[in-house]
């Protein structure tokens, strides 16, 4: 992409801003509101956010994943318990996770420490999955190389006539859990002039402080 082309997709923002007197009192309280917004909006995959995880070396990784629930001081996603994220997690919890909402011109950013759910809340999400990806979920061992696309719908297969009606939660697959530390609400604003508005936790309580955009 050159000069000409990035100034053809700059748009700008022009929807409502932020101030502090709209914020909830907790940040989980108020991604509910910004999560209900990109819902009724009707937004493609609006639970779907970007991880960044930093593993012993201290080489960041990112990737897209999907939120599958939120409590009142966290959220939960679900992977291969042997994957690279988890393999880094479990060498470093402190974690990342990044929502954009760009037709709402709308951002967050929460950093916190992952912790790894409890076996039976894993096996209580792994039955609601279709068939098709708790097969998925014994056939694949996340991140590891593989031959060809081949080999790996043979394995499918395979697993596909193993199992009859139920199937078990494989050992190697389970959630995490993401308590924040830190979660900023970002609103894009005209003239690149954002709000950006952060809590920060001290102790039981969260405060809220304003960034220069």
């Amino acid at each position: 992409m050159n000069q000409e082309e990035s100034s053809r997709l700059r748009r700008e923002y022009e929807l409502a801003g932020l101030g502090v007197e709209d914020l909830a009192a907790t940040p989980m309280a108020q991604f509910e509101v910004w999560f209900a917004g990109a819902l009724a909006a009707d937004l493609y995959e609006a639970n779907a956010f970007v991880l960044s995880t930093t593993g012993r070396e201290g080489f960041p990784s990112a990737r897209a994943v999907l939120l599958k629930e939120t409590t009142e001081r966290s959220l939960i996603f679900y992977t291969n318990l042997e994957s690279r994220k988890s393999q880094e997690i479990k060498e470093n919890p402190h974690v990342a996770a990044t929502f954009m909402w760009l037709p709402l011109h709308r951002q967050v950013r929460f950093e916190g420490e992952a912790r790894l759910v409890a076996d039976e809340v894993a096996d209580a999400y792994f039955e609601t999955r279709p068939r098709g990806a708790k097969i998925a979920a014994h056939s694949s061992r996340q991140s590891r190389p593989a031959a060809n696309r081949e080999e790996l719908e043979s394995v499918f297969a395979e697993r596909d006539a193993s199992f009859g009606d139920e199937i078990p939660r494989p050992e190697w697959w389970g959630g995490w859990e993401i308590f924040p530390h830190t979660a900023e609400f970002w609103q894009g604003r005209f003239n690149r002039f954002h709000d950006r508005l952060r809590y920060v936790q001290k102790g039981d309580d969260w405060i809220v402080e304003r960034l220069q955009p």
